[in-house]
């Protein structure tokens, strides 16, 4: 995530000219070895293998963070403190009570944060919430989302730090199904209720670096959900990170009573469309294949078709922190739009240990 930052930092003002010009004043990163040749590849002026000299350089405007979970807490809480714009990758932290104590600091800051949903940027998923909310599916009451891959579906894959709760917090939730949620939250509106089950698949996996013994897997390996949005519209979740075959799996299909519009990641510059109110003899999924009239697509390149990437999205949401931070944009998630997708991941884990329905 760090690269794909970086990328996003050198590519932003050559894409998007009315953002503010951004300067890139300091990486920090543990490896000394590899962080100097980062920063030196990427620009930054300075390096440092000690995080908190960010904090007290005057240079420094926004702290981005992109280190594993159990670290984001304590740095975003430091660089608030430091009177820093914190820019964080998702989840916010561990725990529902450590992300609430992060949105609480941030508000009483004054500062503004931003958390690394990048997906919500892509131009096909804006289209969809446009076409949602001009009715070309009439009135929506189904969501059936899905976000898999594999990358822990090898049970002979070494046991990590992904793999414990106290240092991932939670698992294939955490790590995936907080992108579908964001997705649902904004073509649907917040969850209120949910009704989860969670399972681990490989619960031991062998130690890297004692190969004869095996550490357990305390944190889920697949979740789902049934949930009710505070439309009253009803849906299904589901997510695996040991799904062989998904690489980045993240799907859903929207009801409406009028037509569906289905959407794949895999497909990114795909929308499928089915309206109801074409003839009989006409009616069938389309593609809306994504292009310049579908922004922020022709900032990249003026002709459909030639399609954009993963690393785009990072570079868009880089953009809208840059408006965000001149107060031309509203900043959008921040750590109080996390938190409420943190509250639906953690209901899902209370939900699974209690067997019972939880309201948000």
């Amino acid at each position: 995530m760090g690269k794909c930052h970086a990328l996003a930092y050198n590519a932003v003002n050559g894409v998007f000219s009315d953002c503010p010009k951004l300067r890139l004043e300091m990486l920090c990163d543990i490896n000394s070895d590899a962080g100097r040749q980062f920063a030196e590849a990427f620009g930054f002026k300075q390096f440092s293998t000690e995080w908190r000299d960010a904090l007290t350089n005057p240079a420094v405007d926004i702290i981005s963070i992109t280190t594993p979970n159990g670290l984001h807490k304590e740095m975003a809480l430091a660089a608030l403190a430091a009177g820093k714009h914190v820019y964080c990758e998702k989840p916010l932290a561990l725990t529902l009570a450590d992300a609430g104590i992060m949105a609480v600091a941030a508000r009483k800051s004054g500062l503004k944060t931003l958390v690394g949903y990048n997906y919500l940027y892509n131009p096909a998923i804006l289209n969809a919430a446009r076409l949602i909310k001009e009715g070309a599916i009439g009135r929506v009451y189904f969501f059936r989302g899905v976000n898999d891959e594999d990358y822990m579906a090898d049970p002979a894959l070494p046991h990590s730090w992904r793999c414990e709760v106290k240092k991932a917090g939670t698992g294939t939730l955490g790590d995936l199904a907080v992108h579908l949620v964001s997705l649902a939250h904004l073509l649907m509106g917040n969850i209120t209720q949910l009704t989860a089950q969670t399972y681990i698949a490989h619960k031991n996996r062998l130690l890297e670096d004692h190969p004869d013994k095996t550490g357990t897997v305390d944190n889920e390996d697949i979740a789902s959900a049934f949930v009710s949005f505070e439309s009253g519209a009803r849906g299904e979740l589901s997510s695996s990170r040991s799904a062989w075959g998904r690489k980045n799996h993240l799907t859903f299909e929207i009801h409406g009573d009028a037509g569906m519009i289905t959407f794949d990641q895999e497909r990114m510059n795909e929308l499928r469309l089915y309206s109801s109110h074409d003839k009989p003899e006409d009616q069938g999924f389309r593609i809306i294949l994504t292009g310049p009239e579908h922004p922020p697509y022709a900032s990249f390149i003026a002709s459909r078709g030639h399609q954009l990437g993963f690393n785009d999205l990072k570079t868009m949401e880089v953009a809208n922190l840059l408006r965000g931070l001149a107060g031309r944009d509203e900043l959008y998630p921040d750590f109080d739009d996390a938190l409420r997708i943190e509250r639906v991941i953690h209901g899902m884990v209370r939900s699974s240990e209690t067997g019972s329905s939880i309201t948000l």
